[in-house]
C-alpha cells in the first residue's frame, strides 16, 4: 500500500516508492529503495523535496507517535472529499494559473517518457506518481480548471497531452465513484499510460491528417496490445494500469477491440478509461478532426447505446458537469453565455458569463451570473453550437 508523507516524516527502514516534486530528477540514482543509511536520510532531508511515496508493504509505516500527534482530519462533505483534507477548494479562475503551469510541466514530462518508449528504452512508470498526485491536488482544489485547459491542446501535441487529460478525467471520475484515494491515484496513472502503445505506431499513420486506409486503421488498432507489451516489459506495473492500456477500446456491448469483451467482462477501470478516452478525443482538435463543443459531446455520448457502462457514464457526467467548462448555453432570457465554473452539487446551475443577445443579435456587456444563487431567476434552456453563431474565441471567456 502506498502512502504520501512529508520528507520530515521519513525514517530509516521505510521503503521509498517514488519522490514528490519534479519527477524527472531526485537526489538518488534509483527511485525505489529502503532507507538504510544515515547519509541517505540526511540527503533526502536536504533535497528540497516536499514529500515522498512510501510502500508500507515493503518497509516501515509512519510511526504511531506521528499519527497520534497529527491534527484531526476535517469532516467529509461527500464523495469529492476523499482527497487530502488539507487541500482548500477554490474557483476555476483562482486555479487556472496553477493548472496551466502544471500542464506545462506535464507536457515536458510525458513527452520525455513517451520518447523513451519510442526509442525502445525502459519505461519507469513509478516516477509518474508525483505527477499524478499534482494533478489530483489540482482537481481537488477545483474540478474544472485543469480539465478545461487540458482540452485546449494543439494538434501536434495531441498524443502527449491526451494522456495527461485522460489522467485528470480518470481521477475526477474515480472520486465521483467514491473510490478510496489510493485507488483514485491508480486510476490516474492508468489514464496517463493508457495510450503509450501509440509510441510504437508509425508517425505517418499516427499524425495523418486525412482518413486512414483499412490497412492503416488495422495498424492503429494494434496500439493497445503494443502498449500492453511495453508496460509488461517495464515490469512492476500495477495490473489495473496494464488492463486499461489493453482494454480502453472495449465497448460495453461487446463490439470493441482487441478482445470484444462485454459488460462485466470489462474491468471497472477499463470501462472508466473508455469514457474518459472518448470524451477528451472528441473535445480536442486532432490532425484529422476539429473538436466538438463540450456540452454537445456529452449529449452525443449519451446517445451511443451499448458503447459505455451506463452507471460509469452517469458518474462521468456528474464529474465534468452536464455543461462542462467552456460550453455555450442559451438562457431562458434569450441571452447566450459561456460556462466558466461548475457548482459541485447543482449540475444544471453553473457559473456562466453572459455576453450576447439572441433577440438583438448583438454583444452584451459581459456579466458573470451564478445560476445557483438564490434570487437568480434565469435558467439554461439548452446548449448551443458556437459554429452556428460564428463564435471562434469562446475559450477566451473562461481562461
Amino acid at each position: 500500500m502506498l502512502k504520501k508523507i512529508s520528507v520530515d516524516a521519513v525514517c530509516a527502514g521505510m521503503y521509498i516508492h517514488s519522490f514528490e516534486g519534479s519527477w524527472l530528477s531526485h537526489p538518488f540514482w534509483k527511485s525505489k529503495f529502503i532507507i538504510e543509511e544515515a547519509d541517505d536520510l540526511a540527503r533526502l532531508h536536504r533535497s528540497g523535496l516536499s514529500a515522498v511515496w512510501i510502500d508500507v508493504s515493503k518497509g516501515l509505516d509512519v510511526p504511531e507517535s506521528l499519527i497520534a500527534n497529527a491534527p484531526p482530519a476535517l469532516p467529509s462533505d461527500g464523495p469529492r472529499a476523499a482527497c487530502d483534507a488539507s487541500v482548500i477548494r477554490c474557483s476555476a479562475r483562482d486555479e487556472m494559473q496553477r493548472a496551466a503551469r502544471l500542464l506545462s510541466r506535464s507536457k515536458k514530462a510525458i513527452n520525455a517518457l513517451f520518447n523513451e518508449a519510442r526509442l525502445g528504452k525502459a519505461i519507469e512508470v513509478e516516477g509518474c506518481m508525483p505527477l499524478v498526485s499534482d494533478i489530483s491536488d489540482s482537481l481537488a482544489r477545483n474540478g474544472s480548471a485543469l480539465v478545461g485547459l487540458a482540452r485546449l491542446k494543439h494538434k501536434d501535441e495531441y498524443t502527449y497531452m491526451h494522456s495527461v487529460a485522460v489522467c485528470a478525467l480518470m481521477v475526477s471520475l474515480a472520486r465521483q465513484l467514491e473510490l478510496d484515494e489510493s485507488t483514485v491515484l491508480d486510476a490516474g496513472l492508468s489514464g496517463l499510460m493508457h495510450d503509450i502503445g501509440k509510441m510504437a505506431m508509425p508517425a505517418s499513420v499516427l499524425n495523418k491528417a486525412g482518413s486512414l486506409t483499412d490497412d492503416e486503421f488495422a495498424v492503429m488498432r494494434s496500439h493497445p496490445e503494443r502498449g500492453h507489451g511495453l508496460l509488461v516489459a517495464a515490469g512492476s506495473i500495477p495490473d489495473s494500469v496494464l488492463d486499461v492500456c489493453l482494454h480502453h477500446h472495449e465497448k460495453f456491448d461487446g463490439t470493441g477491440y482487441p478482445h470484444r469483451l462485454k459488460g462485466e467482462e470489462i474491468s471497472l477501470f477499463a470501462r472508466m478509461g473508455a469514457v474518459c478516452d472518448v470524451y477528451d478525443a472528441i473535445t480536442s482538435n486532432r490532425p484529422y478532426k476539429k473538436a466538438w463543443n463540450p456540452a454537445e459531446s456529452i449529449a452525443r455520448m449519451a446517445q451511443w447505446n451499448g458503447h459505455f457502462d451506463t452507471r460509469v457514464f452517469h458518474a462521468f457526467v456528474r464529474s465534468v458537469g452536464i455543461y462542462p467548462l467552456g460550453s455555450l448555453v442559451r438562457l431562458e432570457s434569450g441571452r447566450l453565455a459561456v460556462v466558466i465554473d461548475q457548482h459541485p452539487e447543482k449540475l444544471t446551475e453553473p457559473l456562466v458569463r453572459v455576453f450576447f443577445s439572441t433577440k438583438t443579435r448583438t454583444p452584451l456587456q459581459q456579466t458573470d451570473l451564478d445560476l445557483s444563487q438564490r434570487g437568480v431567476t434565469d435558467r439554461i434552456s439548452g446548449r448551443e453550437d458556437p459554429s452556428q453563431w460564428g463564435f471562434t474565441n469562446l475559450d477566451e471567456f473562461w481562461q
